[in-house]
């Protein structure tokens, strides 16, 4: 069994409530922190631990928060990023649903680390009985006096508060968040400067997410040092994964960082094997703006190594013949799915999503999701797949914020690995028009058909 930080007590009952919380050790990291420790030591164990943000980027915490502006006298906040939209991941809510007094802890204590006096949960709008769930949490944590005025004698003030935001996507990405947690549309803000400089409210502020502010309590008590011996080079410490798709136990998990793909897709303790007798076709490790990874990539790298569950393993080879961790998104095809529909599914929620401030992805999104739904309907031409290829290139690299990176990944890794299902679409549209076409008869049975020489 591997350690359990995150989810070591979810399933004590009672749990989400103070009293259970605090008879099993809850807020002992802010006694802690706000007893014999000073803000810069915790953000040194911080450092120290090699957190990194579990959001999708990866970025080391500790460093990020050693960013933040502490010259110019400006107040600072902490903002935590509850927004939770990538498709495939669904991690954070069940933290915040079950064990909520863990973030509650956590923003306390990374709070009295940045010196913020006021923080804020930005929580997506579709978590209304989580919002609900955390607020009854914040109320509990403050009558208990961990929140408030000069907490626990210390010195230290910190109110904390809980936004809905509007369902938005793109305030995941914490310069849009910011923009709607300040009551504007939420639009990225072009950088620099960073948040950390000017941020919420044109003063520093940092923004991690659920998962990632959870762990710190952990790191305190236990040290940052404690914290780097778990996990494998510098993917240290556990990581939740929302794992879903063709599998026979979907739901969350926590890991070690580092173990193999094929002990978490089929040993008990995890994901258990696929749900049928079905092969494994694919699988996308980080949600949906992750690239998509064939079955021959999945349980070895292209250089032949295990690949593992770690930053640098599954991003080895690099997009060519590697992927992301990302948000821990794992989702698993087996050989009845069709990835151009997966692909052109995708596709219609980013376009959806897109904020329109930047041209390339307002217009990109949408050629590419018109030009798929034209594959995957029967009304593909042999142009189609070179023109997605030079669409998603012309979005990639070129927006303000990444949503447009991540509408162009997807479709780039699709046609990469798997061309001669689009190919196939385009050539046999009397074959696809039933929409489980795969079903009855995967692409491996008719993909000879697609080496014929058409005339």
């Amino acid at each position: 069994m591997s350690q359990k930080i995150l989810l070591d007590k979810i399933n004590i009952p009672g749990i989400k409530t103070y009293e259970v919380y605090r008879q099993n050790g809850g807020y002992a990291s802010v006694e802690k922190a706000l007893k014999t420790l000073t803000p810069d030591e915790v953000v040194e164990e911080v450092k120290t631990s090699g957190l990194r943000g579990r959001g999708g980027a990866g970025f080391p915490a500790g460093m990020k928060w050693s960013f933040i502006d502490k010259k110019s006298g400006k107040p600072r906040h902490l903002v935590c990023n509850a927004d939770e939209s990538e498709p495939g991941t669904f991690k954070d809510r069940y933290l915040m649903e079950l064990i909520p007094h863990l973030l509650i802890e956590g923003m306390i204590t990374s709070s009295y680390a940045l010196g913020a006096n006021r923080s804020y949960i930005y929580i997506r709008g579709e978590y209304m009985w989580v919002y609900k769930i955390l607020e009854r949490a914040i109320n509990e944590a403050k009558a208990a006096g961990f929140l408030g005025k000069n907490i626990l004698g210390s010195g230290f003030d910190l109110e904390l508060y809980v936004h809905c935001g509007a369902g938005a996507y793109i305030c995941g990405e914490e310069t849009a968040l910011i923009e709607s947690l300040e009551g504007k549309r939420g639009n990225p803000r072009i950088k620099p400067p960073f948040p950390a400089i000017s941020g919420l409210w044109a003063n520093p502020t940092v923004v991690n997410n659920v998962e990632t502010i959870s762990a710190v309590p952990w790191i305190v008590n236990n040290s940052g040092a404690e914290y780097a011996k778990i996990g494998i080079g510098r993917s240290t410490g556990t990581k939740l994964i929302s794992a879903s798709g063709h599998v026979k136990n979907p739901g969350v998990y926590e890991i070690e960082m580092g173990l193999s793909v094929y002990e978490f897709m089929n040993s008990d303790e995890y994901l258990g094997g696929m749900s049928s007798d079905r092969p494994l076709k694919a699988f996308v490790p980080g949600g949906s703006s992750v690239p998509v990874l064939p079955a021959h990539l999945i349980y070895k790298t292209a250089a032949g190594e295990d690949r593992l569950m770690s930053y640098e393993s599954l991003s080895d080879g690099g997009f060519a013949t590697g992927s992301m961790l990302g948000s821990g998104g794992f989702i698993v095809y087996n050989d009845t799915s069709c990835i151009v529909r997966n692909t052109w599914n995708f596709s219609r929620f980013y376009h959806h999503e897109s904020c329109g401030q930047c041209t390339p992805c307002r217009e990109g999104t949408g050629w590419m999701e018109k030009v798929l739904h034209r594959i995957e309907n029967g009304h593909g031409r042999e142009e189609d797949i070179e023109l997605l290829l030079s669409i998603q290139s012309k979005i990639e690299g070129n927006t303000i914020c990444p949503l447009g990176d991540a509408a162009a990944w997807p479709v780039a890794a699709a046609i990469r690995h798997f061309r001669e299902e689009f190919e196939y679409h385009i050539r046999f549209p009397e074959k696809i028009k039933n929409r489980d076409h795969f079903v009855a008869e995967p692409f491996e049975k008719v993909k000879h058909l697609v080496s014929k020489v058409i005339v």
